[in-house]
């Protein structure tokens, strides 16, 4: 049994997290945090999502129930998820991290803990868009540099950074495919209306608005006809259960950093 620790139980991913792991066989819930300034902070982590007490309240520092898990998940914003990172590394516990909009800094801090402790980073843990970057990489392959490549993403207002995670990483496999420098090649909304289109470029194109989970289109555009690969969220329990499926592969793996292609073996 996996004793699962949740960063950011109050958030919209953390309640769907604790509601998945009370379902899941394997897994058991073992802590749970929360910003210290949090009005959740001692609610009961059960009682929170509606599935009755689980003797489990929600602390402001996971240092205080180091003992009671084996593995971290954590969705929140870069700063907390590095604080959490350094606490697992420390610990020499597992992580599952579903947080965006790291900086190369930033993210070059998860590569060297990756060298101490197992870590899954994904920008986007369902099934459905991980097979889509599969089917990516096949369009951009047989298209080549035929096509004006345009990636659209929406989410909800709530949604801080922009292009998301997985816009961008469906960018960065198209660009891989194709042999081009994604940093050159991205070319965000503002920046499309100096002058016309140029070649190998990808388009990104951003939309925040109400509850929207998460919608991702890229299109291959050649004359005469296009491409359209679409992923669209109805449910954030998808993320969750995708997240709970990387935990119990990552458990039982060495020290590295690995995806959810490595995770669903399509690497």
């Amino acid at each position: 049994m996996i004793r699962v620790a949740i960063s950011g139980a109050a958030g919209r991913m953390g309640r769907c997290l604790i509601q998945a792991i009370c379902q899941q066989e394997g897994v058991m819930l073992g802590a749970v945090s929360e910003d210290p300034n949090s009005v959740s902070i001692g609610i009961d982590a059960g009682e929170l999502v509606g599935v009755g007490s689980l003797q489990i309240p929600i602390v402001s520092n996971l240092n205080e129930s180091k003992e009671n898990f084996d593995l971290l998940i954590d969705f929140t914003q870069p700063e907390a998820s590095l604080a959490n990172l350094a606490l697992c590394r420390e610990y020499g516990k597992a992580m599952v991290i579903g947080t965006t909009g790291f900086t190369p800094t930033q993210y070059q801090q998860i590569v060297t803990a990756a060298n101490n402790i197992p870590i899954v980073l994904a920008p986007n843990m369902s099934i459905g868009v991980n097979l889509c970057l599969n089917l990516l990489e096949i369009a951009a392959r047989v298209l080549g540099d035929t096509a004006d490549v345009e990636i659209i993403e929406a989410h909800h207002r709530h949604k801080l950074d922009a292009p998301s995670g997985t816009a961008l990483r469906m960018g960065e496999v198209v660009a891989q495919t194709l042999g081009w420098e994604f940093k050159q090649s991205s070319v965000c909304e503002q920046q499309k209306l100096n002058g016309e289109r140029s070649k190998k470029s990808i388009g990104f194109s951003s939309l925040r608005a109400g509850d929207i989970i998460g919608e991702h289109t890229v299109m291959f555009v050649v004359e005469g006809e296009r491409v359209e690969i679409s992923h669209k969220a109805s449910n954030r329990m998808i993320f969750a259960l995708g997240a709970l499926r990387a935990s119990q592969w990552v458990i039982r793996k060495s020290p590295g950093l690995y995806d959810m292609q490595d995770v669903l073996g399509l690497s």
